[in-house]
């Protein structure tokens, strides 16, 4: 008799325990040409054997024996991940409905009483095989296929990040004198997000998805400096209010762009949505003086009010084409300078506490010209916010 198939195409092995050798001699002779058969006379070797070695597919299991009873047995089994999903049989003289109420409660498979039916105890040990190579396939089919999601999801990600890199990075090959200046932004982001992510007035915000997906907007906030002429984007001087208000296109020029990026998926994207408020809305400014909209207030989305402070910080310290590097001390003095005004409050409060933090992301990512006694400067103290 062969019992393979496509979900056991080996012979199964089987584990009877039993502590009486005429038993266990019975058992073995039923069942040894069609599986492999081990044997064990008490709860203990039987335990050491399903741990150890080969793990059998099946057990076959006395109740009431010296030792370990099967009772024990049956629930030292199930509670060890490498044996728990093995189908036990409880084969038995206990022949009670509530015997065997109990031992189907424990866990078991099936209960068989003794004296046994040889037909009938073939019958139902081929049964529980056949339904654990079946259970054993799913299991193994659903574990692939969790792995395979896990796969494609961290190279979605990797693609999505790539993505919006080198988009964010077209912008900065127009504009030589930026250099890390999305780096750094983008971890100036995050470093604000975490720090105000229980404050009340950002808590149900700013989650830790949120936070994660502000880390991957923030390098688009300045994409739309694409469409900006070179003339104009370039000039090593003071902008003409002419060309000034055609440098301010660049807003919606970014929104513009990141809004056809999802026309063209045909569905809205999370990240994008961020991105398109970050790069529609992130000079505007607290008072309403700011562009494209002159939005106000609670009226700014919060991803646009940190990205004007990481912002204004970045381009300050670092040098443009029109101006050099300023200090640090001078930067912050500037920022404390526009909290209410130019600023969220709170988010102006949290960079100042965050001065440390914003000074080592700008010597982690410095561009090669950097301002080197701007980053050797020490730190300012008593940078009170203004009355």
């Amino acid at each position: 008799m062969n019992t393979n198939s496509p979900l056991f195409p080996e012979r199964a092995t089987i584990l009877v325990v039993d502590d009486t050798p005429d038993n266990l001699s019975l058992m073995a002779a039923l069942l040894k040409d069609i599986y492999r058969v081990k044997v064990a006379n008490t709860g203990e070797k039987a335990l050491k054997q399903a741990q150890s070695g080969h793990i059998p597919d099946l057990i076959l299991l006395d109740i009431m024996m010296p030792g370990l009873s099967g009772y024990e047995v049956i629930r030292a089994l199930k509670a060890t991940p490498l044996t728990r999903d093995i189908p036990v049989i409880f084969l038995t003289a206990m022949c009670t409905e509530e015997d065997e109420r109990k031992g189907l409660a424990m866990g078991a498979a099936d209960y068989i009483t003794k004296p046994i039916s040889p037909p009938i105890v073939l019958a139902r040990v081929k049964t529980q095989l056949e339904n654990k190579a079946a259970a054993d396939f799913l299991r193994d089919q659903n574990a692939y296929l969790e792995t395979e999601v896990a796969r494609r999801t961290r190279e979605l990600a990797a693609i999505q990040d790539v993505t919006i890199l080198a988009l964010a990075s077209l912008a900065e090959t127009r504009d030589a004198d930026t250099g890390n200046h999305i780096r750094r932004t983008q971890y100036f982001v995050r470093t604000l997000a975490e720090h105000l992510k229980t404050h009340p007035r950002f808590a149900d915000f700013l989650s830790a998805q949120t936070i994660d997906l502000l880390f991957k907007s923030a390098p688009l906030h300045d994409i739309g400096k694409v469409g900006i002429p070179d003339r104009i984007l370039l000039k090593p001087s003071r902008l003409t209010a002419e060309e000034f208000e055609i440098m301010k296109t660049h807003t919606t020029l970014g929104r513009n762009a990141i809004e056809q990026a999802e026309r063209q998926l045909g569905m809205p994207v999370a990240f994008l949505a961020l991105a398109k408020e970050i790069a529609y809305y992130h000079q505007e400014k607290w008072d309403g003086s700011g562009y494209p909209t002159g939005k106000s207030g609670e009226d700014i989305p919060i991803a646009a009010r940190l990205m004007a402070v990481a912002d204004v910080y970045d381009a300050l310290v670092n040098r443009r084409v029109y101006k050099e590097g300023l200090s640090h001390a001078e930067a912050v003095s500037i920022l404390a300078a526009g909290r209410g005004s130019h600023f969220d409050q709170d988010v102006l409060d949290a960079f100042l506490a965050l001065q440390e933090a914003f000074r080592a992301i700008v010597v982690r990512f410095a561009d090669r010209d950097v301002d080197r006694a701007a980053q050797a400067e020490p730190f300012a103290t008593g940078q009170g916010s203004p009355s």
